[in-house]
């Protein structure tokens, strides 16, 4: 089996001490839960493949989709996906849809039609734009591989329903508007992704 190389999330005292510095009910909530570890995967298309993965399915079922996936199929490469049939992805445990999607990445990164190296060059709308060019990918995918691979300080997704429940969570609201939420992603900047994190964290307590 081969297993995706991960490592952490990469922040520190600086980051933590300027959210606690911006929002003290962020703040306190840090205080009282320590430094947050997220895993990221730094190879651009594992990260994309696992983010295509977790679409819309629960953190459990894409560790159990995930770990089938790299029994069966070995590396999460372009080299190795396009020699895999949309099928067999399939089996692993997920929607012909997104089975397609991976297949069809890999042949188009493979092909040399897609250069994921040239992300670390663009902003992050710039990545987000280029991204969704590949069929299968939409922002809250691209917004993923910015944080879990490319380790961008400032994202905060909207279309991420845990994060958006984090903030309910945290500053006890009954529901969030776009217009509230775009007001707490400014106060984090320029460390949105260091509050993303606490947020998953917050969501899931």
């Amino acid at each position: 089996m081969q297993t995706v190389k991960t490592k952490y999330f990469d922040y520190g005292q600086e980051e933590i001490n300027y959210l606690k510095s911006v929002d003290e009910t962020l703040g306190a909530a840090m205080t009282r839960m320590g430094k947050v570890e997220r895993v990221v995967i730094p190879d651009l298309f594992t990260a994309l493949v696992y983010a295509i993965v977790g679409q819309l399915i629960s953190v459990k079922a894409v560790h159990t989709i995930w770990a089938r996936m790299q029994e069966r199929l070995g590396e999460i490469s372009p080299q190795n996906m396009v020699m895999q049939t949309a099928e067999h992805i399939q089996k692993c445990g997920m929607t012909m849809k997104k089975a397609a999607c991976i297949k069809n990445m890999a042949d188009t990164i493979k092909q040399g039609e897609f250069h994921l190296d040239e992300l670390y060059d663009l902003t992050d709308e710039e990545v987000i734009k280029k991204l969704l060019t590949l069929n299968g990918v939409g922002r809250w995918t691209a917004e993923m591989l910015l944080i879990h691979a490319m380790e961008r300080r400032d994202v905060v997704s909207w279309g991420d329903i845990a994060i958006r429940r984090g903030m309910m969570k945290l500053y006890n609201l009954r529901s969030i508007t776009k217009e509230q939420f775009e007001q707490y992603r400014l106060r984090y900047s320029p460390y949105g992704s260091i509050a993303s994190i606490y947020l998953w964290e917050i969501s899931i307590e």
